[in-house]
């Protein structure tokens, strides 16, 4: 940790005090400190003991530069190896998880170009709510890194989970941190998430519900470990936060197909997550089509480009290639097919009978099944949590690959 640049994110919580030993067992081990301290938190914890700790100014407002402008949290953003938000408040996670954007905390997060890593701190019902847990879910399928709050007696009188993590276990999850594998470092990886849209006319279009989730937290998670990764994504409502993903935005099968083949043969591994429309209209009308044939309309369609047979058809022995399976019936027979007649390295499936998994979620239930035979099944869990199982066995897959 010696000369990491670390900023520490205090919001108001009992758990405040729990800071200023935080801050000595960073600076203790070598890191440089930089403290937020919101309004509200100056009324648990003082600026004055924060910044003799860390040796540094205390940082609460935004204050003017040279040329007028407000720019601290800028500033500070760039300059960060870490940010950590301890104690994280019901109200701090729930500005970070919708971008509310009120105070200098909340904007340093949104301008950190580093890792975020979170540690809540409230009351039992407060930490239960289901509103909180969305927020927490939401924040991981960012990249965020969660310290989970544990279990015991909490400032209300009630006993339960809401304890903000002790100093000692958030030290050790940034060391964690920094001393992780880089395991794709080297390798470039290209990665498809999200729908394709079909249009039909200028207004109406062949799609389905995929939200892009899950693609963009495997890309996410390949960023961290080293891979320079490109992403080609439908059209969805997500950001990208790791400077090490390219992102190409695609709108239509074709499109999708045309930008995969572009890149594939520059790519040391292709994981196609995105749903990928199987037809789209022989023609698409010029305006808008009007409701006149009272019964009914017929769109012939045609079959798009297997975008997945098609490298898997190209690859070279140099290269791994990953599908995926979202099935509503016979889901390991038809993953089994998929996985064969498209030469993959493994196949992901998912079934949309299980709940919690699919479509529109922010958890996912998955089983690998590779082209050796193993079948690898996993419980449910965060798609940022699926995407580490699935890059997992992207990295034993490349050192079977090369050993």
């Amino acid at each position: 940790m010696k000369n990491k640049k670390i900023i520490l994110a205090i919001s108001a919580s009992i758990a405040a005090y729990k800071a200023a030993f935080l801050i000595r067992l960073l600076v203790k081990q070598g890191a440089e400190v930089k403290v937020i301290l919101t309004s509200s938190a100056k009324e648990f914890v003082t600026p004055l003991t924060l910044s003799t700790l860390s040796k540094n100014p205390v940082y609460s407002n935004f204050v003017l530069n040279e040329h007028g402008e407000w720019t601290n949290h800028v500033e500070l953003g760039l300059w960060a190896d870490l940010l950590i938000i301890a104690p994280a408040s019901a109200n701090t996670l729930a500005k970070m998880a919708n971008g509310i954007c009120d105070n200098l905390l909340i904007a340093t997060y949104l301008s950190a170009k580093c890792q975020v890593i979170f540690a809540p701190a409230m009351d039992l019902d407060m930490f239960v709510h289901p509103s909180t847990a969305l927020n927490i879910s939401k924040l991981q399928s960012f990249g965020n890194i969660l310290i989970n709050a544990n279990e015991g007696e909490l400032a209300s009188g009630l006993n339960g989970k809401g304890r903000m993590a002790e100093p000692e276990e958030i030290v050790a999850a940034i060391e964690k941190h920094f001393n992780s594998k880089q395991d794709l470092a080297g390798k470039t990886a290209l990665i498809t998430a999200g729908p394709t849209f079909e249009n039909i006319d200028p207004v109406r279009f062949v799609g389905n519900y995929s939200s892009g989730k899950m693609g963009f937290a495997i890309a996410e998670e390949l960023a961290k470990r080293g891979a320079k990764v490109k992403l080609i994504a439908g059209p969805v409502n997500l950001k990208h936060h790791h400077i090490n993903i390219t992102r190409i935005n695609v709108q239509s099968a074709e499109q999708m197909y045309d930008a995969v083949n572009e890149c594939f043969k520059k790519t040391d591994l292709a994981i196609m997550s995105a749903a990928v429309a199987d037809y789209a209209p022989i023609t698409i009308a010029d305006k808008k089509i009007k409701k006149q044939n009272e019964d009914g309309l017929i769109i012939e369609l045609k079959k798009t480009k297997d975008i997945l047979k098609h490298i898997g058809s190209i690859k070279t022995n140099k290269q791994i290639v990953i599908g995926f399976a979202l099935e509503t019936n016979d889901e390991e027979v038809n993953a089994l097919k998929k996985l064969k007649e498209k030469n993959a390295d493994f196949i992901v499936l998912n079934s949309m009978q299980t709940l919690g998994a699919g479509f529109r979620h922010d958890t996912n239930q998955i089983t690998i099944l590779k082209n050796n035979g193993e079948k690898l099944a996993f419980n449910l869990k965060s798609k940022h949590d699926v995407a580490i199982d699935i890059v997992n066995e992207v990295v034993k897959t490349i050192q079977n690959l090369h050993a």
